[in-house]
């Protein structure tokens, strides 16, 4: 049984697979540059929405009132001045989402323009609330509050009509929480305080890439709609309704307060314990697999490939009794690595489907030339070029299917499995050592 051992076989397989692993160092390295691209690619985008308008986050008007109450302390009466915040019965906000793309350099970014319709009532209950024992509610100094996650990108801001009055927004410097706001001051009647408000305003604001709603009443409606084919619905609720097509989305909410967790009124001391901000929802323009995630995507496929690639020219070696140097070997994974890279560029510019086919069909026309200049046989050349670009192909597919990738991939692997058993099962590995090559 020693004596038929083909220690030659072995040495070449062996060598092989070093000669494939030693691939993972290119790899590698391309694999952080495509990092470092998608970093950019980032960074662009943050400038693209400094000059824009960021991710919008949108409420109702919440009224503010400052109250004053006085203690004792150190057996001395002390007026301490707090801010107490109370929210809308009803909202009913409707966004239309007007989306595009800016370029800053090569990269692009999602941008786009919401206009907003907002309208609501706050109700005679909730007021009753403001101030408590020993405290005054300074009416007079009230103000309605409209979060903003980034002012920079208001385009319009209407009128605020309340009840009988109409008011203009200002700045705000408190804001509402970890978010910025407008503000419209509105001195109230104590003597008509008690009668419901009615409210209703419109903005127009640029923003970059996502667009989310606060629930800030107790119920509040949300309506979104867009030019856009591939929105993703996340934050704290989803859609009770949705409906996408390839010309557009729309999406309606309902909160109530049972749903959030934030109470209809609070005050300033109890602003460590309430963020609206958390319980933001909307919606994300998404654009799907962008070039950076299908090159990490296609990378991660790489040495598996490069391994195939080896595999098929060492069958030629052993089938046909040719004879591949480690040298061949080595320069035929530098241009299964470089495609990678090729890819990459060339994605940047002319997007990643023209990319992957370029590269690709470059990359099979040099390695099936060049399998023919060292096999020495023309046909066997074609059937290499021939098998890789049908890999590329596969892995094209494996790249652009999200859903179905690890069953297409797994399905693949299983076919290649059943082939090369089937190609090699004749084969006499101990006699495969001795055999003078033809």
């Amino acid at each position: 049984m020693i004596s038929r051992f083909a220690p030659g076989v072995t040495a070449k397989v062996l060598g092989v697979a070093a000669l494939a692993l030693s691939m993972l160092i290119p790899l590698a390295q391309v694999n952080d540059l495509i990092g470092e691209r998608a970093g950019r690619a980032q960074e662009a985008a943050r400038q693209i929405a400094v000059r824009w308008g960021a991710p919008q986050v949108v409420g109702g008007p919440v009224l503010t009132v400052p109250v004053r109450c006085g203690i004792e302390r150190e057996g001395k009466p002390v007026t301490l001045e707090r801010t107490d915040f109370v929210l809308p019965d009803r909202l009913a906000l409707a966004a239309t989402l007007a989306p595009e793309l800016r370029s800053y350099g090569i990269y692009e970014s999602v941008v786009y323009t919401a206009t907003i319709k907002a309208e609501g009532r706050f109700v005679a209950g909730d007021f009753a609330h403001l101030g408590g024992d020993g405290c005054s509610v300074q009416w007079r100094r009230a103000e309605l509050r409209v979060p903003l996650a980034d002012v920079h990108g208001i385009r319009r801001a209407g009128a605020l009509r309340l009840g009988a009055d109409t008011l203009e927004f200002g700045p705000d410097s408190a804001g509402l929480g970890s978010l910025a706001a407008i503000a419209a001051e509105f001195p109230l009647d104590p003597t008509l305080a008690a009668q419901p408000l009615p409210f209703a305003f419109e903005l127009s604001v640029a923003g970059s890439e996502r667009f989310a709603a606060l629930p800030l009443a107790r119920q509040t409606d949300v309506h979104v709609d867009g030019a856009w084919a591939d929105p993703g619905f996340d934050g704290a609720f989803v859609p009770a309704e949705r409906h996408i097509d390839a010309n557009g989305f729309r999406a309606d909410w309902q909160v109530l307060d049972l749903n959030r967790p934030m109470p209809q009124h609070w005050s300033s001391l109890d602003a460590a314990t309430v963020d609206p901000a958390a319980s933001a929802f909307g919606v994300n323009l998404v654009r799907p697999a962008n070039a950076y995630q299908q090159n990490v995507r296609a990378g991660k496929y790489g040495l598996l490939f490069i391994a195939l690639t080896f595999v098929a020219f060492f069958l030629f070696e052993v089938l046909r009794g040719l004879r591949v140097h480690p040298v061949q070997y080595l320069l035929v994974g530098a241009a299964l690595c470089t495609f990678y890279l090729v890819l990459l560029a060339l994605s940047e510019h002319v997007g990643f489907g023209i990319a992957y086919a370029v590269a690709a069909g470059a990359t099979a026309l040099i390695v099936g030339a060049y399998a023919v200049a060292i096999l020495a046989q023309r046909t066997a050349g074609i059937a290499l070029g021939g098998l890789l670009a049908l890999v590329y192909a596969l892995l094209y597919g494996l790249v652009r299917s999200e859903d179905y990738a690890l069953l297409m991939g797994s399905l693949a692997m299983l076919a290649t499995v059943v082939a090369l058993m089937a190609l090699t099962r004749r084969v006499d590995w101990y006699a495969a050592g001795t055999k003078a090559p033809a």
